[in-house]
């Protein structure tokens, strides 16, 4: 394999243009070597593995792989030049070589080198000449040339035409390289002798092995004809405009002939020329127009070569060449080719960082295929070119997830036509967030009121910080940072949850012990490494009338009653005394006020209400006692309200020996009265026991005869007649009554108590006697009345 190496190399921005060429023959083995690219371009072998190296056609087919692991360009596919380059001498694939992280790519062509593996053919294995047998020597004829779809030594090479009696085979180069093929009368014709003559015409090209086709000529000799048809030029040329519809008329060739009758009658043909060529265009047989038969592209053939044939009825030929330039439009968009491309770009990407790669394709040419791409402004990005219709998306400053995290980014690209054709394709490119923000508290400091007496673990009220980054970048927790408070931590005081922010009071609070505290609250994120950021929080604590007030004077002691002396002389507002009192609380809670509860003459005094001052109210006169007791209420302004009492005691007196005598009195009938009271106590409480006592013994008793009685009228014990000694029979009619009978009588004997009184009869045993009973039944009452009297009648009867 003959293997040519070209290498060039650019550095553009961050990515990497490169060039190298390789030649290899078609028809190649599938899993051949084509080149060492790693070794070509100096690259390592993990250098392709880490940057993904691939290959980047335009073409859907793919004849060439890479192998990353061994760093070497393979033929994947049997390459077919002839089938892969129709028209085209030269023939060769282009592709790119693509790495990322970061992004490179390298230009490569294989030029694919013919092989002859194909023989020259004729489009017709047979043709036919009338010609005249008066036909003169030098006469020529044009014949249809052969096809070889190999290129250079492997085309065709030479024509042998055998047998050679009567013509002979004369070649012309064209400019086009081109050969024209002829046949020259060399002998006259004599149709007396030979009617019919045949030929062949072998085409042999020049490769090794050499390989030939052959065409089959059948000359029918005709009578005399004098003149043959002669074309007005030699090289006909046209143009026509690509996408032109079916049916235009391309162009007019004109032949002339000499001859009258039948023998100058023209008709045109079509020969030696390319089957596409006679699918595309026909010629009019009577009147020599080229027709347009399908669609013309510039894109594939931009000329077009007919030789045209113009024979007689005699069968003398004359041809001539028709050559068409084909004219270009504006009829192709420019084609947008992705390369390479990242979805994703992090936000602390450097500037002229490379994020896509893009090559332009416009199949027109001139200022038609000529293209400018732009892309859509306010996006911090670059289009810019590298090489001749590649292009680099690039960063043109720096990027922010948090102002925009997501770009659409359109690359616009016209051609220079008229009218300009353009094409566009939008590129989404997501920003990845760096953790580049710390959290940020809603508020530069915050302060939150407590009531005090509150319950532990109460929340208080909620800090919130928030983080622009995303995801876990952006997820905050908070933290209470180590502090103390009168020597006391913090974390003794309040906690903080870390999801949520909310500050739980730990314990209850005392207004009248700590009136506000400071402490620092951290938000941390949970990027990496983290970030944070923290704010003072004040807590106040709000009074509560949990205290009453306190009187500290007059002090209330056990000693002495007497606390203030008025003297009987004393005006009206005469300052008795002033109660004193304090609240701890604050605030209204602890704006106190005194009333008058309870005095012995409400008439006498009074209390101011804000200063808790007692003053007379009238003139003191000597009916006024001795001895006043003034009860003050002194009471705050919370709610609810709390309050002290205090007793105030005022002598009404002239002399100390006059309350001292009155004081003794006083003394005396108080001593009597607890004691009155005492006793009195005592009895009601004896009493109760007694009658409870009573009331137990009587419910038992009621209880014990109701078991006897069922006791006995449940047993089945036999009855024992018993007759009493003072017993008469009955039977016989003396008596007034059958039977003796026994009755319990009650009465009352106090109409007041209401008391029942139970008599009985002399004998304790009564004997019930029935005339149809053989049995009697003692009854035996044993039971006592307890409440019996001696001398209680018995009434019977």
């Amino acid at each position: 394999m003959n293997r040519q190496v070209l290498f060039i190399c650019l550095h553009v921005l961050h990515s990497v243009v490169g060039q190298i060429s390789y030649t290899i023959p078609e028809e190649m083995t599938k899993g051949s070597l084509v080149g060492n690219i790693a070794q070509d371009l100096g690259l390592e072998i993990k250098r392709l593995i880490s940057g993904k190296a691939k290959i980047y056609t335009r073409n859907t087919d793919e004849y060439i792989e890479l192998n990353r692991e061994r760093g070497v360009l393979l033929v994947k596919e049997r390459i077919d030049r002839e089938a892969l380059c129709t028209e085209t001498t030269i023939c060769a694939l282009h592709f790119q070589i693509l790495l990322e992280n970061p992004m490179e790519f390298y230009s490569v062509t294989v030029q694919i080198t013919d092989v002859n593996d194909n023989a020259p053919t004729f489009e017709q294995r047979r043709i036919a000449f009338k010609i005249s047998e008066s036909a003169i020597t030098g006469v020529k004829f044009e014949l249809e040339g052969a096809v070889d779809l190999d290129v250079g030594i492997n085309g065709v090479h030479k024509y042998e035409l055998k047998p050679t009696d009567n013509f002979a085979l004369k070649l012309q180069n064209n400019a086009d390289g081109n050969k024209n093929v002829e046949m020259v009368l060399q002998k006259p014709l004599d149709r007396e002798k030979q009617e019919q003559i045949s030929l062949v015409l072998t085409a042999v090209d020049g490769g090794e092995p050499q390989m030939s086709g052959t065409m089959l000529i059948v000359i029918t000799v005709l009578d005399a004809n004098d003149n043959a048809p002669v074309f007005t030029q030699s090289t006909y040329k046209a143009t026509v405009t690509e996408n032109s519809p079916k049916g235009t008329v391309v162009a007019t060739v004109t032949a002339t002939d000499a001859d009258q009758g039948s023998n100058g009658k023209i008709t045109y043909s079509i020969i030696n020329t390319l089957e596409n060529i006679r699918k595309m265009f026909e010629v009019n047989q009577e009147n020599g127009e080229i027709i347009l038969m399908s669609n013309i592209d510039f894109e594939r053939s931009r000329h077009f070569q007919i030789n045209i044939r113009a024979t007689d009825e005699g069968g003398l030929t004359d041809s001539c060449k028709l050559i068409i330039d084909v004219q270009d439009m504006n009829d192709n968009k420019p084609e947008i080719n992705i390369m390479s491309k990242s979805n994703v770009i992090s936000e602390d990407a450097k500037v002229k960082t490379v994020v896509t790669m893009i090559n332009i394709e416009d199949r027109d040419s001139s200022e038609n295929g000529k293209v400018q791409c732009f892309i859509n402004e306010n996006v911090p990005f670059l289009l810019q070119t590298s090489t001749s219709n590649f292009y680099s998306l690039v960063t043109d400053s720096e990027l922010d997830r948090e102002r925009a995290s997501e770009y659409n980014i359109t690359v616009t690209c016209s051609d220079e036509g008229v009218p300009s054709l353009s094409s566009s394709v939008t590129l989404t490119l997501q920003i990845s967030d760096v953790n580049d923000n710390a959290p940020v508290f809603e508020r530069s400091s915050y302060e939150a009121y407590i009531v005090e007496n509150n319950t532990p673990g109460l929340s208080i009220f909620t800090v919130k910080a928030r983080d622009v980054d995303w995801n876990q970048n952006a997820r905050v927790s908070y933290i209470l940072e180590d502090s103390s408070v009168n020597g006391v931590p913090v974390s003794s005081y309040v906690s903080v949850s870390a999801d949520s922010g909310v500050i739980h009071a730990v314990r209850s609070f005392d207004y009248e012990q700590i009136k506000y505290f400071h402490f620092r609250v951290k938000a941390q994120d949970g990027g990496s490494p983290p970030l944070s950021s923290n704010v003072t929080v004040k807590i106040l604590i709000q009074d509560q009338n949990d205290n009453p007030p306190q009187v500290l004077y007059p002090v209330q002691t056990g000693g002495s009653v007497v606390g203030e002396m008025v003297p009987r002389s004393a005006d009206v507002g005469y300052l008795v005394s002033k109660v004193v009192a304090v609240d701890v609380d604050s605030g209204q809670n602890a704006w106190l006020s005194y009333k008058l509860q309870k005095a012995t003459d409400r008439a006498l005094f009074e209390v101011g209400l804000q200063n808790g001052e007692i003053r007379t109210i009238r003139q003191v006169t000597d009916k006024d006692p001795v001895n006043q007791k003034l009860t003050v209420i002194v009471e705050d302004n919370g709610q609810p309200s709390r309050s002290a009492t205090v007793i105030v005691n005022v002598a009404v007196a002239d002399s100390f020996s006059e309350v001292m005598s009155e004081f003794t009195d006083f003394k005396q009938d108080k001593e009597y009265n607890d004691n009155l009271t005492f006793y009195l106590v005592l009895a009601l409480a004896v009493v109760s026991f007694l009658f409870i006592t009573c009331l137990v013994v009587i419910i038992s008793v009621k209880i014990y005869r109701w078991r006897q009685s069922r006791v006995l009228y449940h047993s089945n014990l036999p009855v024992i007649p018993y007759y009493p000694p003072r017993y008469s029979d009955t039977l016989g009619g003396t008596g007034t009554l059958q039977h003796v009978y026994n009755y319990e009588v009650c009465r009352t004997t106090d109409s007041r108590k209401s008391d029942c009184k139970f008599g009985r009869a002399g004998s304790q045993n009564v004997l019930i006697m029935d005339p149809s009973s053989t049995a009697t039944m003692q009854r035996i009452q044993s039971e006592k009345n307890i409440l019996d009297e001696p001398d209680s009648p018995l009434e019977v009867s």
